[in-house]
């Protein structure tokens, strides 16, 4: 019996011990490489365009405006090249598609990192219409998809890599609305493309980080739209909900994004670094604590746990009979 625990103790160290060793492994002579990232001018894909562009890819920067592009191109170095990039128009992702081949020259696409964000009414699901889910799915999951479809054979050709940026609604839906819909999406558009590509030497890799104050819609945006989605309500919905409903779910809102967001993206810069540059990349990524571990678990919890969580978190409407708001909103 000891034995055996002794066997089962240095089999589990050995594997630690190679998995490890394999994961410290780089890709070599990078420099010169070209790496194209969507979602550039502000955020955590601006920060990465920057980070690889010192580290000497020739970068190619998506930006959604030519003032993003301009601003980017302006601290960074002239091997950064920027193009217009609107991912709900096909006609605009062709353009991009085409300025890609012609700066690859031959030479294939190292890497694609995907951020796509589209614009985010965060609300109650009977408070939305359909071109609310067009307006974040065309974007965000389908453009995406799009995209990636049309660089596969520059992908392929260099034998390169995949980074699909979602967060923490890609573990758990919270809030209605489309966004958590494209982050689901992205989870298994990429979970098919890993198996799929592997036999063509391209690597995909998921990043799911937390909230982080350059990757989230911040909560004056958040407000405006729930104002908007409020105010053209029917008077009977509104009713079922309440005007308390409606203050204390925007200061849930508000509380959540104020007491969940982190100030240090480094921790989600150094996952798409490494899914970019290990030898042996890894299918996933978590950045930050609350993805790492509270959203992480709430995601296999029982579904009477992670319920009582997220009632704790957020207001019952008026209809529902329940008169206590949330619980942690004022804290």
């Amino acid at each position: 019996s000891d034995s055996l625990h002794i066997v089962i103790l240095a089999s589990i160290l050995s594997l630690i011990i190679y998995w490890l060793i394999r994961d410290s492994h780089r890709v070599r002579n990078l420099r010169g490489k070209h790496v194209f990232i969507t979602g550039c001018d502000t955020g955590l894909a601006n920060s990465l365009a920057k980070w690889l562009d010192k580290r000497g890819f020739c970068v190619i920067a998506a930006c959604a405006t030519e003032k993003g592009g301009q601003e980017l191109r302006s601290c960074s170095s002239l091997s950064l090249k920027t193009v217009n990039l609107n991912l709900a128009d096909s006609n605009s992702i062709a353009r991009a598609v085409v300025f890609v081949t012609e700066e690859t020259a031959g030479k294939g696409l190292f890497g694609l990192v995907s951020n796509a964000e589209g614009t985010a009414p965060v609300a109650p699901t009977d408070w939305l219409r359909i071109e609310d889910f067009h307006s974040v799915l065309d974007v965000s999951l389908l453009g995406l998809i799009e995209i990636t479809l049309k660089l596969l054979p520059l992908l392929k050709k260099a034998e390169g890599r995949v980074v699909n940026l979602t967060n923490a609604k890609g573990l758990m839906a919270f809030v209605g609305g489309g966004y958590s819909l494209s982050k689901w999406g992205m989870e298994a558009f990429s979970d098919i493309l890993w198996i799929e590509m592997q036999h063509f030497g391209v690597k995909v890799s998921i990043v799911e980080h937390g909230f982080f104050k350059a990757g989230v819609v911040n909560s004056d945006v958040i407000e405006k739209y729930l104002i908007r989605l409020w105010n053209r309500l029917t008077p009977d919905i509104r009713d079922s909900y309440g005007e308390k409903y409606f203050a204390e779910y925007t200061k849930a809102h508000r509380s959540s994004v104020k007491r969940l967001c982190d100030t240090d993206i480094s921790k989600v810069i150094k996952c798409m670094e490494h899914a970019l540059i290990a030898k042996y990349p890894r299918t996933r990524y978590r950045a930050g604590w609350d993805a790492k571990f509270f959203w992480l678990f709430l995601s296999y919890a029982p579904s009477c746990l992670s319920d009582m969580l997220l009632c704790m978190m957020f207001p019952a409407p008026a209809a529902s009979g329940r008169s206590v708001p949330g619980v942690l909103i004022n804290i």
